[in-house]
């Protein structure tokens, strides 16, 4: 944990009975496993919605990211794949946590987790988009290119955009490997950054144009952040799957 850092109390409207259970079986076992410092939690609002956007290396990533918003006194909402709301268990840990499924091939009426996070997010839910979309395909593990979702949702309900860093994560689990490493224990940082400025498009129409401009701030901020963290320079140009051929699911080809 950060020095200066509080453990503030989730609001009793968030503090589920399933979550409750998650903070005393989930948190001691990955705390077994790595230690998360969490930095610039007085960003995330304390009541009222708003939206994290982190870097994505891990397919832990959910957890470390979940565990530093909770810790910060706010219960996480997610989009993420729809698959895995099938698989036993987990499936129904997600949806028992409200998370939204997105599935692939297209937004649809029947499939809209844009209209179903701006719903949550009206009666003061938070939610987190990780704006690459998937794990990066970066070599390095760099944020690659932003897609628009998290920009988009930021703009249609005017909640605080929060620009987020991770690093460790991937040190414990690997892109795509299929099993922990958990020793020597693992350090993890998630930083939180603060609200990006989108003034500039206040009164604009939300178009393709400005969601671009507005997605590149943040992955901006973003690498940035994942900068200091790393103490390296990001490439000048960030990967974009389509220029090297590579499917936006799965493992890269």
């Amino acid at each position: 944990m950060a020095r200066g850092d509080r453990v503030v109390r989730v609001p009793r409207d968030e503090r589920t009975g399933i979550f409750r259970v998650l903070e005393v079986t989930v948190l001691p076992l990955f705390w077994l496993l790595a230690s998360i410092r969490r930095e610039g939690t007085a960003n995330i609002p304390r009541e009222g919605s708003f939206v994290i956007s982190p870097n994505h290396t891990s397919n832990l990533d959910p957890i470390v990211v979940g565990i530093a918003v909770y810790r910060a006194g706010r219960s996480p909402h997610f989009l993420g794949k729809a698959s895995l709301f099938t698989v036993p268990v987990v499936g129904a840990l997600l949806r028992a946590t409200r998370q939204i499924p997105v599935a692939r091939g297209g937004i649809t009426r029947e499939n809209d987790p844009l209209r179903v996070a701006k719903e949550r997010m009206t009666a003061g839910s938070g939610i987190i988009v990780y704006p690459e979309g998937t794990l990066t395909r970066d070599p390095d593990l760099w944020p690659m290119r932003g897609k628009t979702g998290a920009v988009r949702l930021a703009l249609l309900t005017g909640a605080p955009l929060i620009p987020t860093a991770q690093w460790g994560t991937e040190r414990l689990l690997p892109p795509y490997a299929r099993f922990v490493r958990p020793i020597p224990r693992k350090t993890i940082t998630v930083r939180f950054g603060a609200p990006l400025d989108l003034s500039r498009f206040a009164g604009k129409a939300i178009d393709s144009r400005v969601l671009a401009e507005a997605t590149g701030l943040l992955m901006d901020a973003i690498v940035a952040m994942v900068e200091d963290l790393r103490g390296e320079k990001a490439p000048a140009k960030r990967w974009d799957p389509a220029e090297h051929n590579q499917s936006e699911f799965g493992r890269p080809s």
